[in-house]
Order: C-alpha cells, then structure tokens, then sequence
C-alpha cells in the first residue's frame, strides 16, 4: 500500500475502508492481490448493477475493441450511439409509454446534474432550486449547492447560494406533513424562499441513509411541482438501472418527471452520465453545453448489452426475489441482535441498517472486511449500514455475505460488552 500513501492525494476514500490491494473481480466477488476472496455488498457505490465483469457485457466490448469500433466520438453519429439509443427507447422508454430526449452530459453522475440545473434555470428563467433535507447529489459545485451533507460543504466554496432545502419525506417523523410545508413557503410572499425553477429529489436517499420516499408523497411532490409550474427533476443516478425493482425508481409512484438524470450503472461500471428531458425543454442551443468525454463508446456498447436484461420481465422478478431474501435475512439479524437498536429500512436490492450508536455501523463494515466482506456505511453520521450488492449476486453469495454481517455484529458487540467491563480486548 506504500506507494498509494506516497502518492495519492489524501482525498482517498474507500481505500481506507477497504486496505487492500484489489486484482481481479467476477460477477459478485473480488480478488486481492494476494488471492483473499471477498463478496461484494458495494457494487463500485452502485455503478456495478450486473456485476464486475459480466461476461456478456465483456464479450460485446472485446467485440467493439477488436474490430478497431470508435472509442471516443464527442457527439458525433456512431454506430454504438445509434445501437444505444435505439436499445434505450425500444426496450425502456416505449413500453412505459415514456418520451424524452437523451443529452449525453459527460462521464459522471454530477455531471448529469450539472446539466439539469443549468438547464431548468434557463428554461424557467430563475435561479433558485429546493432540495431535501440528507439529498445528496455530487460534489461539483452546483451539485453541492444541492448537497445536504455538511461534511461535503463549507462556505467557503460559495455552494449555498441558489438554493433551499425543505424536509424529505419522514424526516420530522410521520406526523409531519413536509409538502403542506412546502405549499405554505410557495405561497407564502414572505417566506424568503423564491418561487424555484426546479425541485430536485431522489426517490430513496441512498448516501443520506436510506431513506425511501412513500409513493403518494411523490405524487404529491409532482403535483406541486405542475401547479406552481416547477421542473420536476428526478436524480436516479444510484437508485435507477433496476435498484429498487424496476428499472427507474419513480416507476412504483406512477409519476413523471421533467427531466431526470441517470449515471453509475448505465454504463455498467465505464464512465457515463444522461439527462433526461421533455422534449419541450430541449432549448439548447448547438454546442451551448459540452463535454471532451460525453461521447464514451465504449460505455454505449456495455449499456446497450445491458439493457437486454430488460427484454423480458424476468429480471425485474429476480430483483424482487433476491430483495426479499436480504429483507428476510437483514430483519433477522436486526432481531437477533436487538441490544445494537437497528432500525432496517429499503426496498428492492437497497437496504440499510440505521444503528443509534453512530460508530456502530463502521466497526461492523471494518470486521466484515477482515471476515471478506466490502460493505460501507452511509447517512450523516456514517450510522446506516449500506447494503448495495449487484443486482445479479448468487443467493448463495447473499446467504453467505449475510453470515458474515452475523458474524461481525456479535464480534462487534462482544467488543464493546468487554470494554464496558474493563478488559482490554
């Protein structure tokens, strides 16, 4: 690990969640250098929904290479773009009676986002946007201004400007109505917040902890954003490509939005982001908005092999099926070991765990680590164990990871009752 350490900005991250040195990866399991196996419940943060090296992604892409296929085009014709968008309206949009009009934004998911606020503040001519309470949304600067994390935010970067945040769904408790909220500040003139051109949210906060927004709040959420003609914005940028079952997120609402943004695994682990627009909203003018890497071929040949998991509605099932096996299991180990007091929230292939201890979370993700297990955690504190495997994991690889997540919570646990008692440990 020396050579990271000696020359890799501070900034790094997972490496220190996961110290080792990571060689080769198949479906749901990787490899150190070393040949220690480990299951992976982090699917590269959800970048990772058909799992490391799929082989019939891996074949097509071998394909594209070696018959010299375009790697990088910026936005021009090619014939792996056509094949893309041909794939995306045909198998996604055509059968949920969906039309929008597909800008690529560049190669990641804040890029996306970016792109959607610039353009919503445009269309509508005003410069104010409302966020969510946890929202997470990318760490560029018009992305942070949407960001709820203080620990990504700083006034010195000059983030906050532009924008307001209301309570999500849940967030003040279930007897809170947080839309009467929002309807109060929007017709409120003396409320200080402007009349935004854009409402931003995730349907199921997936780095502020997990947290699922019920469908009727949604439907509500758009029917606001309609009457006081407000873009609706939709970032599906972890939560779509089939993590919550179907294979955008706001599909179990019934809902649609304005535009909606859509990276990690579309492009099945290579670098791509999308904006989708309404049509009418499409008011760019030629070149006005770019990007050197927004043409990634290579990632349009793995996302068009991609999509055929959506070709039939098997898929969708098996994203069912293996949800409610982690639901069965992590409700399970939640009861069993009821003195960590974890809260268990989720659906489809995206659950958490919310423990009261904040430093809970961490130490588990460390010993599932030492046992082969990539897991971390999420929300404010770090407090919500992420559960974020690729769609497509073997049961067998659930029912073993969720052995090890035992495994870690009792050694956790048993830690801490032997600290309490004043033996060193």
């Amino acid at each position: 690990m020396r050579i990271f350490e000696e020359m890799e900005s501070e900034v790094r991250g997972y490496i220190r969640s996961f110290p080792a040195v990571f060689d080769v990866a198949r479906g749901s399991e990787m490899f150190d250098e070393h040949g220690n196996r480990y299951i992976d419940f982090f699917a590269g943060a959800g970048s990772l929904n058909y799992g490391h090296n799929n082989p019939a992604i891996k074949e097509a892409l071998i394909e594209y290479i070696q018959r010299d296929g375009i790697t990088h085009g910026l936005d021009k014709a090619t014939i792996a773009k056509q094949g893309f968008l041909q794939k995306l309206r045909d198998t996604i949009f055509t059968p949920r009676n969906l039309e929008y009009k597909v800008q690529f934004t560049g190669p990641t998911g804040t890029n996306a986002v970016e792109t959607a606020l610039k353009l919503a503040r445009m269309v509508k001519g005003r410069s104010n946007v409302i966020a969510f309470t946890n929202a997470y949304h990318g760490l560029s600067m018009g992305s942070l201004a949407v960001t709820g994390n203080s620990f990504y935010r700083d006034e010195s970067y000059g983030v906050r400007a532009n924008s307001a945040f209301i309570p999500f769904d849940g967030y003040l408790g279930k007897d809170f109505d947080s839309l009467a909220y929002l309807r109060k500040l929007l017709t409120d003139q003396s409320s200080g917040v402007d009349l935004p051109a854009a409402i931003i949210v995730e349907t199921v906060q997936g780095e502020g902890g997990i947290h699922v927004a019920r469908d009727e709040w949604l439907q509500g959420l758009a029917a606001i954003c309609r009457e006081f003609d407000i873009l609706l914005i939709i970032d599906d940028i972890q939560m779509g490509n089939g993590r919550t079952g179907t294979f955008f997120s706001f599909e179990r609402s019934g809902i649609s939005p304005d535009m909606v943004t859509v990276s990690k695994s579309i492009g099945t682990g290579l670098p791509m982001a999308l904006l989708l627009i309404r049509p009418e909203l499409d008011q760019w003018k030629p070149g006005e908005h770019t990007g050197t890497f927004r043409g990634n071929n290579l990632a349009f040949i793995a996302a068009t092999k991609a999509l055929e998991y959506w070709d039939s509605p098997v898929f969708a099932e098996g994203i069912a099926e293996r949800g409610a096996l982690f639901e069965k299991g992590l409700k399970a180990l939640v009861e069993k070991h009821a003195e960590a007091k974890g809260e268990l929230r989720g659906v489809g292939m995206v659950w958490g765990i919310d423990y009261a201890d904040p430093g809970f979370a961490g130490e588990i993700s460390v010993e599932a680590f030492k046992r082969g297990l990539v897991i971390e955690t999420a929300g404010a504190n770090g407090q919500v164990l992420k559960f974020l495997p690729a769609l497509t994991i073997e049961e067998k690889l659930i029912e073993e990871g969720l052995a090890i997540i035992d495994e870690a919570m009792a050694s956790v646990l048993a830690k801490r009752v032997t600290l309490r008692e004043g033996v060193l440990v």
